[in-house]
């Protein structure tokens, strides 16, 4: 076996890993991570950063959906900036939130929504990404 993902639902799924991880190769690398974010999470936060970029200035600029999504996950998590190859760029490190746990991504909206209250953004109900 070269590569198998099993999504953790029964007695019979765990019984499975088990056998599997009792026959692979010396070396074989094993992983267990968190249940993802979501399709309703990731949507209503696509949502949420619309409105954000929507209604609110950023050092007199309107930021995209996708830079407010860097700028608050840089945020929460504490990212490191290191310089860029070109001169005068910056790279944030660690952003993406496509790997986001339930957790994380359930800190992250409670981030968004209280910075849009920060700055009186009225949020709406799930508004559909167009």
């Amino acid at each position: 076996m070269s590569r198998a993902i099993v999504t953790i639902k029964s007695t019979a799924d765990r019984n499975l890993v088990s056998r599997w991880a009792s026959n692979v190769q010396p070396g074989t690398t094993v992983e267990f991570r968190a249940p993802r974010r979501s399709n309703e999470a990731n949507a209503l936060m696509w949502s949420l950063l619309g409105q954000i970029s929507k209604q609110v200035d950023w050092y007199g600029q309107k930021l995209t959906s996708e830079d407010w999504k860097d700028v608050l996950t840089a945020s929460l998590r504490r990212t490191r900036v290191v310089p860029g190859i070109d001169a005068g760029t910056f790279v944030p490190l660690g952003m993406r939130t496509s790997q986001m746990t339930k957790e994380e991504i359930s800190d992250l909206l409670e981030l968004i929504y209280a910075f849009g209250a920060e700055r009186g953004v009225k949020f709406r109900e799930l508004e559909l990404v167009s």
